[in-house]
């Protein structure tokens, strides 16, 4: 039984073996590297997201209540976001542009709102208002 060995009696790795080492830990590393920078781009897109809806939380708190909201544009800026609310009667297929005849008239609440980055974002909402005594 006799085994092979280097002629000068030294043992180690060969300049391919460390080749193909270096090259599989420099592919694991820039996968690494891909998956974190996805990772951060997903957060800073979620965090901008998280700050258009405390945004337009704040907006939609801020309306007058129901017994003074009345159909109009108001448009502004807060922390950077830009903002419009458009109040108008909703009008509804049954309906059309008949008189409502209960107590309380429905408003379409359309808010449109725009991050710093150009992040768009649009809520439409129906507050219900007091029908004005005739």
């Amino acid at each position: 039984m006799s085994r092979k060995s280097c002629s000068d009696g030294v043992a180690g790795f060969t300049l391919i073996e460390a080749l193909v080492a270096l090259a599989i830990v420099a592919a694991v590393l820039g996968t690494i590297g891909s998956v974190i920078a996805t990772t951060v781009k997903g957060t800073r897109s979620i965090d901008q997201r998280l700050a258009l809806v405390g945004t337009a939380e704040t907006l939609l708190a801020a309306l007058p209540p129901r017994n003074l909201l009345k159909p109009g544009r108001q448009s502004g800026e807060t922390a950077g976001h830009r903002w419009r609310i458009d109040v108008a009667p909703l009008k509804t297929a049954v309906e059309g542009d008949a008189a409502p005849t209960g107590r309380f008239v429905p408003l379409a609440v359309n808010m449109r709102l725009q991050a710093p980055g150009g992040q768009l974002m649009q809520v439409t909402t129906v507050r219900l208002v007091p029908q004005a005594a005739e």
